[in-house]
């Protein structure tokens, strides 16, 4: 690999990089993504039977907010209805909702910055192939001393253009499905948020009427 490296000459090291990156967003989004840190599957049933006949204490709400992200976003209309208890059903779905945008900032959280690696890695891979053909027509220019060009030349210039090319392909591919792969998966997780908040305000304004 490292022979590789050399071989494609300096372009290739901003792809090593991106490629370092994109990995390391990757990992860290594969673990900010499970399901037990978004969404778990019978949190909202819980919260509903904790709070059948009145709002929990600020200690049980304080629990489930940092049990996950629903969690944060459900603890969010309890807290409304424990600092009002007689607020309006208005004011309790927009303090459900703010929490909502600040969860989903978070879930959406290095996407961008991994898209863009998923562009811009080929550009970079374009890049180092354009300085491969210069390299190219360098060697033959009439300069070079030798009647067919600087062979050696010739030979680096080629494995410049085409190591940064595929290797700036090898970095946008991946990128690419894992940035589509994690859109979709935050895209499904801020559904059952949003459903789960729809029913879980409903269920409070029942209490609120209390």
């Amino acid at each position: 690999m490292l022979s590789i490296i050399q071989a494609a000459g300096w372009p290739i090291w901003p792809l090593v990089a991106c490629s370092i990156i994109a990995l390391a967003l990757v990992i860290e989004r594969f673990i900010s993504l499970k399901t037990a840190k978004v969404a778990p599957v019978r949190l909202l049933d819980e919260a509903l039977a904790v709070s059948r006949s009145s709002v929990p204490t600020p200690d049980v709400v304080a629990q489930l907010a940092q049990n996950s992200a629903l969690g944060e976003v459900l603890a969010s209309g309890f807290r409304a209805l424990n600092s009002d208890p007689r607020c309006t059903e208005i004011d309790l779905r927009a303090t459900m909702e703010n929490t909502g945008r600040a969860v989903a900032h978070r879930l959406e959280r290095y996407l961008s910055a991994l898209a863009t690696i998923a562009s811009a890695a080929p550009l970079l891979g374009l890049l180092g192939t354009v300085i491969g053909m210069i390299e190219i027509f360098g060697s033959q220019s009439p300069g070079s001393g030798a009647p067919g060009g600087n062979p050696a030349q010739l030979a680096h210039g080629i494995s410049v253009a085409l190591y940064n090319t595929a290797f700036g392909l090898i970095v946008a591919i991946p990128s690419l499905i894992f940035w589509r792969y994690f859109r979709g998966r935050v895209d499904e997780y801020l559904l059952t948020l949003e459903l789960s908040a729809e029913r879980f305000a409903r269920h409070l304004n029942t209490l609120r009427g209390r």
